[in-house]
């Protein structure tokens, strides 16, 4: 008879998993996540709530430190790697389910988990489920729900930003969003400019007009695609770089004000604002340059309390040698293996101790030191 899809579905490891799980649990045992007072708080379930590659990621890592962790699967991809991944699986049905936080809030509890770790995409900048998660005493592996507020709206992060002395491109954030304002800030700011959705990413509600002719088509054209795309259809008008560079700094914060930056990746090459290939360190970047940046990146993690993983993105531009704030991803991005090549850490690992509420295990110096010897990575 078949399982009903309410139930945990546990899955027959092998020989071999079990042999590492028992090796990683000796691990664990002598592991202590030191917090300011002393104490320590362990993580030792995580319900993984997401799934593909950064299931398997963040499994890998808890394997390693005798973490036990549940995976979610759906109709759709029952028989997909991620689903098998753990002695734990649950489904969830269908595949929009991925989003349905009351269900997988219940798993967690259901299966006595400690945490939950969103991986990247669905749930893992939505400050609500942040909050459903500290309110059912479920650890969120992820930044505070203020922080993805503050940075999950651009006009409202730039805002911040200003006043934390991070620079961010000329333009117009503002609350009055008639064409007529709009247009007239486009012509205050110069052509060519950007248009771009308040909130979301990926691309999605971007368009540049070349001219003041072009401006109204091209404004419409945006605000229809973030409408659909985000449900909310709020732009801000940017200066436009011509001749830009996309570089993001890697940073890391944890709960007692210390922050570093663990090097910068360059995403220059895109398609439709798609990243193509992401490099670290960014190439024929000059190192007072580089360093600036860092400190631009951990000023702007600082100014919203970040904790956990996040990555600030500049746009430079190459005329002026000038780099400006876009926007900070509040999660662990795609692209975290470029870091973890050039600096031999491991990402998940430390945002697992900043969760349990430790303090971060490197010093700025030493980051940068390990950077320097690590060489170069490339991701496609």
């Amino acid at each position: 008879m078949p399982q009903p899809k309410t139930m945990m579905l546990p899955l027959r490891p092998s020989r071999s998993a079990i042999r590492s799980a028992l090796i990683a649990s000796q691990r664990r045992r002598t592991h202590t996540s030191e917090k300011s007072d002393g104490s320590s708080s362990i993580i030792d379930s995580i319900l993984i709530a997401n799934r593909g590659e950064i299931a398997l990621r963040v499994n890998r890592t808890a394997s390693i430190h005798g973490i036990r962790t549940t995976t979610l699967y759906t109709d759709a991809d029952a028989h997909a790697q991620h689903a098998k991944s753990s002695p734990w699986s649950f489904n969830l049905g269908p595949t929009t389910a991925y989003l349905d936080q009351a269900k997988i809030l219940s798993i967690a509890k259901q299966s006595n988990c400690k945490a939950i770790h969103p991986g990247y995409g669905f749930l893992s900048e939505n400050a609500d489920f942040a909050r459903r998660c500290a309110e059912e005493g479920i650890t969120f592996i992820g930044p505070p729900a203020s922080a993805m507020e503050d940075m999950g709206d651009k006009a409202r992060s730039k805002e911040i930003m200003t006043n934390a002395g991070v620079p961010c491109v000329p333009g117009y954030h503002g609350s009055d969003q008639s064409p007529e304002k709009l247009a007239k800030e486009a012509e205050l700011i110069g052509f060519p400019v950007l248009i771009k959705a308040v909130r979301g990413g990926g691309g999605k509600g971007m368009r540049i007009s070349k001219t003041a002719d072009e401006f109204s088509d091209m404004l419409a054209s945006a605000k229809s695609e973030a409408r659909n795309s985000f449900g909310n259809d709020e732009v801000l008008v940017e200066k436009y770089i011509t001749t830009p560079r996309h570089i993001e700094v890697q940073v890391f914060a944890d709960k007692y004000g210390n922050c570093l930056a663990l090097g910068e990746r360059d995403c220059s090459i895109q398609r439709r604002h798609q990243k193509i290939l992401e490099e670290s360190p960014a190439p024929d970047l000059d190192q007072a340059k580089r360093k600036d940046l860092w400190e631009k990146a951990r000023a702007a993690a600082l100014a919203v309390g970040y904790e956990g993983a996040g990555t600030v993105e500049f746009i430079f531009d190459n005329d002026s040698g000038e780099f400006f704030f876009m926007e900070m991803n509040t999660r662990l991005q795609v692209e975290h293996p470029v870091t973890e090549m050039v600096t031999d850490l491991d990402l998940v690992r430390w945002q697992i101790i900043v969760a349990e509420g430790g303090k971060l295990p490197l010093t700025q110096a030493e980051v940068t030191e390990r950077i320097k010897s690590r060489g170069h990575a490339i991701e496609a």
